[in-house]
């Protein structure tokens, strides 16, 4: 088998991993809902539209999971078993909705990995990873969501600002520095990712 079949090949641990990851995500998904409900109409009476920095909170698990698993497709499958998850523990978004943000998300999250051929995986590369979903989230909901709202309007900018600094922030930098936590736990010294990192710690 080739080189770059063999590294993008799923291995049974691999599915394991990013199922047990989906899984976590969904639940904290799930808690961020009921946090996001108390949260937002704060920060929308201060600023209508600045609430959408929190977003990032729906979507860090397709960067994460690139991370960890570094295979074609992590961020699809990671974030559809999260949704999944989410939908069987409840919430007040429809399922439809639900779905479609999942899939593109895991789809614009990869885009930045996937240029490298899955071979790189850097701090910049899961910014860009973070800016990317929320790039497609600002403009999905205003599609789908805030209807009313001109993408030119000044809540509709303050949305999409505010949605990019979440996505590199939350979905981008913690991912990043969430993956190098874990990593260093040795949890993840069966796979190529924790092997890296380990590497790093131990040549510093």
């Amino acid at each position: 088998m080739r080189d770059g079949a063999r590294r993008f090949r799923w291995t049974p641990a691999d599915i394991a991993v990013a199922a047990a990851l989906g899984v976590a995500c969904g639940m904290v998904f799930w808690g961020f809902n009921f946090a996001y409900q108390a949260i937002s109409p704060i920060l929308g009476a201060i600023l209508p539209g600045i609430a959408s920095v929190l977003h990032a909170f729906w979507y860090f698990s397709g960067p994460l999971a690139l991370l960890i698993i570094r295979k074609p497709g992590a961020a699809l499958f990671v974030n559809l078993v999260g949704t999944f998850a989410e939908m069987l523990l409840g919430n007040q978004f429809s399922f439809g909705f639900v779905i479609v943000s999942a899939l593109l998300q895991g789809v614009f999250a990869e885009i930045p990995f996937a240029i490298t051929r899955y071979r790189r995986y850097s701090l910049p590369l899961t910014v860009a990873s973070g800016a990317l979903t929320a790039l497609e989230y600002g403009v999905y909901l205003m599609f789908f969501v805030y209807q009313g709202v001109a993408i030119l309007s000044p809540r509709g900018v303050i949305h999409m600002v505010s949605e990019l600094v979440g996505g590199i922030l939350f979905a981008g930098v913690m991912s990043w520095f969430l993956f190098l936590a874990i990593a260093r736990t040795g949890a993840l010294d069966r796979f190529a990712s924790g092997r890296a990192v380990r590497r790093v710690v131990e040549e510093s």
